[in-house]
């Protein structure tokens, strides 16, 4: 009996993480363009961004990678939420006048920042308020707008205020097992353990 009690553990054990519900990291993406820019225009500037949400830790990470601008970078945003999926103009989401500690004046640049969402300065106060008024409110919203690609990242410059480059934020696929295939997982290690107590005695 006491040779099966591990086994019996273990199991536990694997079906308990197995059934632990985590909200999963969510991941963003957007080529950011000139062409992609509204109006459109002929900058030559490229870039990337990569936005990745953790619904637990309630932050907003955001990695932004440009080159080749034509004007000097005077803001940098998420703007949120537009009337339609990939198309059209909205007002901005995140902090104004910019992202804190976004390289500005330059023509090219890389940023690397975590907001934290449960605070009022990690958004703009105006979109807090068509919100309901709260951080939460404004999270949800955010999000909602991410997940319906209605939310982009813009970069502003000198020569174009508007917006040099900009890019609608999509969905990254996660690959992450699902519950049942770490039940599988764990069920496979406990067989496992078991041939080796066989060999053991």
């Amino acid at each position: 009996m006491k040779s099966k009690l591990p086994v019996v553990l273990f199991v536990s054990a694997w079906l308990g993480l197995a059934g632990v519900t985590h909200a999963m990291p969510l991941v963003y993406q957007a080529d950011l363009s000139g062409a992609a820019s509204s109006p459109p225009n002929a900058s030559p500037g490229t870039g990337f961004a990569k936005v990745t949400v953790d619904p637990d830790a309630v932050m907003l990470w955001v990695e932004v990678a440009f080159a080749d601008l034509i004007g000097t970078v005077t803001a940098a945003h998420i703007h949120c939420c537009t009337a339609d999926p990939f198309v059209g103009n909205a007002g901005v989401a995140t902090p104004m006048p910019t992202f804190p500690d976004f390289p500005l004046g330059v023509t090219a640049g890389t940023y690397d920042k975590l907001l934290d969402l449960t605070l009022a300065s990690s958004f703009n106060p105006a979109f807090v308020t068509a919100s309901g008024g709260t951080p939460a409110g404004a999270e949800a919203a955010l999000l909602n707008g991410l997940a319906e690609g209605r939310a982009y990242l813009n970069i502003h410059t000198a020569a174009f205020p508007g917006g040099e480059i900009r890019g609608f934020l999509s969905p990254v696929p996660a690959s992450v097992p699902e519950p049942a295939s770490l039940t599988l997982l764990a069920l496979g290690l406990v067989g496992l353990a078991r041939r080796r107590q066989v060999r053991a005695r």
